[in-house]
């Protein structure tokens, strides 16, 4: 008999009972990086969310488009500016954002999942009130910061069978109020308004690192505020541990950061023993 199928029969029955543990759970997805510009990768991940939904689980994918953006303001003569590594995004740069994200990006995600067979609707955090923001920081502009959540419509999804694809582009308080969310930032409101089992942040690094470099696989939320003080994570990676500090304060039960590049990093992390990445939560 083929070894390849023997081996693979294996993984299905060590899986088991991750795939009962996860049965009916929400998995709250940020997809970005260069993982996204690459077909192959963009397939990739759009099986392992599609095998997520047939047994039984509710992912959400929340994408950023970054790069997009920036090519498509190139194309445009609209120059970025940046302040603390967000972009400031005036009337002009939020109309393109906009543009990009729901029109391009979301709808490429979207078409990805049903090449592989699932069932997925496109929407920004606009679609029914999903995401309402304020102004985050007036230097930024239309940068903003949820602070009101109407997840029913992707319960409603839910029920459905279909998965939620997300553009973090959010209105405001004020009529025609168009605002520029954080990728990041809008996965971890949603998964908290959710109170979702994980919150996974795909990213281009393995995850979370000590003094030495090396990977830590369990953290707690003492333990990254520590790093954090000390100096130990700095730069791009303190925005995504605030993400996750705060997740878990909103209700979610564990955080992970892992290496999108990483083939099937969503089906490892949630699926074998070992996961992936860094994985912050309360101790148990």
């Amino acid at each position: 008999m083929n070894r390849d199928w023997i081996a693979t029969a294996r993984t299905l029955s060590e899986a088991l009972p991750y795939l009962q543990r996860y049965s009916g759970a929400i998995v709250v997805v940020k997809f970005g990086g260069n993982a996204m510009g690459d077909a192959d990768a963009m397939a990739q991940f759009a099986r392992d969310i599609v095998l997520m939904k047939q047994v039984g689980m509710n992912p959400v994918v929340v994408h950023g488009g970054g790069p997009m953006i920036n090519e498509m303001l190139g194309k445009l003569g609209i120059e970025s500016k940046f302040v603390r590594g967000k972009r400031v995004t005036d009337q002009a740069t939020v109309e393109v954002v906009e543009m990009v994200l729901t029109g391009l990006v979301n709808k490429r995600i979207v078409q990805a999942i049903m090449d592989e067979g699932g069932r997925a609707v496109g929407l920004s955090g606009k679609d029914d009130d999903l995401l309402v923001a304020e102004a985050d920081d007036p230097e930024l502009g239309f940068v903003g910061r949820p602070v009101e959540m109407n997840v029913q419509v992707l319960r409603d999804l839910f029920n459905a069978g279909i998965i939620p694809v997300v553009a973090p582009v959010a209105t405001g308080m004020s009529a025609n109020e168009t605002f520029n969310v954080n990728g990041d930032t809008a996965a971890g409101a949603i998964a908290g308004a959710l109170k979702a089992d994980r919150l996974l942040l795909l990213t281009d690094v393995p995850g979370v690192k000590d003094s030495s470099g090396e990977v830590v696989t369990q953290l707690s939320p003492a333990q990254v505020r520590e790093m954090v003080a000390d100096g130990t994570i700095a730069g791009g990676m303190i925005p995504k541990t605030e993400t996750a500090l705060d997740a878990l304060n909103k209700g979610v039960r564990a955080v992970v950061i892992l290496d999108g590049r990483l083939p099937n990093a969503s089906l490892l992390e949630l699926f074998t023993e070992h996961g992936a990445g860094s994985i912050i939560r309360e101790p148990r």
